[in-house]
């Protein structure tokens, strides 16, 4: 067959580096390596179908094929995160602990973003913090967001406000228009296409006063996984629909690189540890401690509970109208891996 092009969502990820480098092959395929930022990744997918495989947002993958687009995904998910602890406050918000959230003024990038959806569903369901008793705040304008592509209206009974495109999240969040903020994750430390935070730093405000709503980020992400069993993922990988029609082995062969790739950069985890980072031995060993030596399984069977949990937490939320079968999601191929 011919080269297809993979677009990855960042230019860098030790568990998919081997594939983009080379390094690691799929049997049978060419790939043609792609770079953006995920929040641009996602947008020219959902919109223009660019690419034939694709990382891809797996809440706005589930809200796609709600939607009845094209693609079929497989069960790699290269990034995970506690999102819910990428959390900030403003000091003067009176907020001092999850369940003071109730009531205030929270901001995200994209209201139906997966980083989003999880930081909701385990503030409700763990902190008792209603999704309807909070101000949402969301930065990305219509025509540049996902949900501008999949048809996203805020769901009923929200509370749902657009922030003005010459202001960010970072910028709200300082001067205290926002009392929280899901600010502190990778995606804002660059300027994308779609999210702006990066790119208004807020000048003038005081950033002393902006703080993590969990400090102690090991502590809450060791209960999270003690109580539910995983660290929950925002990606997977997403192939076209007519390419997997025509291509039916391309998924399995795909996988299977994914995986080999993933096991090269696992073994190969001590060496790269910097020597900047003198005690970095001791933290993988609490790593491995904590989550076991495999924290980003990939397969249908090690993810199972999490992607009914992530479902749920789409259909609650108003993202999808009905739950879906996770079978129906993911290649016929890798269903019993």
């Amino acid at each position: 067959m011919g080269k297809l092009t993979l677009s990855f969502a960042s230019a860098f990820n030790e568990r998919v580096q081997p594939l983009m480098d080379g390094t690691i092959q799929a049997e049978g395929v060419e790939l043609i390596p792609i770079y953006s930022s995920p929040s641009e990744t996602f947008w020219r997918q959902l919109r223009f179908q660019e690419f034939e495989i694709s990382e891809m947002s797996l809440s706005s993958y589930l809200i796609a094929r709600s939607r009845g687009m094209d693609f079929v995904a497989l069960p790699v998910f290269p990034s995970r995160r506690f999102f819910h602890t990428e959390i900030a406050y403003h000091v003067e918000s009176g907020v001092e602990k999850p369940s003071d959230l109730v009531g205030k003024r929270i901001g995200v990038a994209e209201y139906q973003q997966t980083a989003a959806l999880w930081a909701r569903g385990i503030l409700e369901h763990d902190f008792g913090v209603s999704q309807y008793k909070v101000d949402w705040y969301m930065e990305r304008t219509e025509e540049l967001s996902h949900g501008g592509v999949t048809g996203f209206r805020p769901p009923p009974g929200i509370s749902f406000h657009r922030i003005p495109p010459e202001k960010s999240l970072a910028s709200m969040l300082v001067n205290h228009e926002l009392d929280a903020a899901v600010l502190l994750g990778p995606w804002t430390r660059a300027a994308s296409l779609l999210s702006r935070s990066s790119r208004i730093p807020g000048s003038g405000g005081d950033w002393s006063k902006v703080k993590p709503l969990f400090p102690d980020r090991i502590a809450e992400g060791s209960r999270f996984f003690k109580k539910h069993g995983f660290i929950p993922p925002n990606h997977a990988y997403i192939i076209r629909g007519d390419i997997h029609r025509k291509y039916p082995w391309v998924a399995l062969n795909l996988y299977t690189a994914f995986a080999k790739a993933k096991a090269l950069a696992q073994e190969k985890l001590p060496e790269r540890i910097p020597s900047a980072l003198i005690f970095g031995q001791q933290y993988l060993a609490m790593t491995r401690e904590i989550f076991g030596d495999d924290p980003f399984p990939y397969g249908l069977k090690a993810n199972r509970p999490m992607l009914e949990l992530l479902v749920a937490y789409s259909r609650e939320q108003g993202l999808i109208p009905e739950k879906v079968k996770i079978e129906e999601l993911f290649a016929e191929s890798t269903l019993d891996l």
